[in-house]
């Protein structure tokens, strides 16, 4: 019988409490990143992550949940602030 291998934790990083929120919506589709003030990706997320796909990755709805999404992710590692930048 094989051996079980033990199942690995994925390492839970701390952050500072200050970031950047990088918007990039397009026509079809919203990605939403957290980064910190280096640029180092915290979280991200985007309609089609959130589960949309087709025309509906493209609605107001959709990134309105991609951004929710990924600030719930940024709070939970401890981000507190962030400055966003919309392209």
């Amino acid at each position: 019988m094989a051996r079980r291998r033990p199942t690995t934790r994925k390492k839970k990083i701390q952050v500072d409490a200050h970031g950047v929120a990088h918007i990039k919506s397009s026509f079809n589709n919203t990605i939403v990143t957290i980064t910190d003030l280096k640029g180092n990706v915290i979280t991200w997320a985007s309609a089609g992550k959130v589960g949309f796909k087709g025309s509906r990755k493209s609605t107001p709805f959709a990134a309105q949940l991609a951004a929710e999404t990924a600030a719930k992710e940024a709070m939970d590692l401890g981000l507190r602030q962030v400055d966003v930048e919309v392209k």
